[in-house]
């Protein structure tokens, strides 16, 4: 999508831990934090590669295997400003109506096709509505 509209498509990731998932709340900080340290998509992709592992042991198992400075992540895993920001993103899931995840929306409407065809057919109806171009 971003080499299709290069210039008005944003993406902006929300976490939404499950509460059925007993380690996704600390994923979901632990991606954070290690954001921190430039490591958040290689950390992401590793959570979710091990979903169904996760433990504490897991997650500082996938910190050192990024390369991860471990204390620093402990230390901004315990951040209030990280923590809030996982809080502030479960809550604003839970007013927009998300049950699980991934759940996709595009300026605010909830994209039930999520194939590229999909996708394509809900940003060309924001631009048009919008009267903008793909560019």
């Amino acid at each position: 999508m971003f080499e299709t509209y290069p210039k008005v498509v944003k993406l902006a990731i929300k976490n939404f831990p499950l509460p059925n998932h007993k380690f996704a709340r600390q994923a979901a900080v632990a991606a954070l934090a290690a954001d921190r340290q430039g490591k958040f998509w290689e950390f992401h992709d590793e959570l979710y590669k091990n979903y169904s592992r996760l433990s504490e042991e897991k997650i500082q198992e996938i910190a050192q295997q990024l390369g991860l400075d471990t204390a620093k992540l402990d230390q901004d895993m315990k951040s209030p400003e990280i923590n809030a920001i996982v809080e502030k993103d479960l809550r604003d899931g839970q007013e927009a109506g998300v049950r699980g995840i991934p759940t996709i929306f595009i300026n605010g409407r909830l994209l039930r096709d999520r194939s590229f065809a999909g996708f394509q057919a809900a940003i060309e109806k924001e631009l048009a509505e919008k009267g903008k171009k793909k560019e």
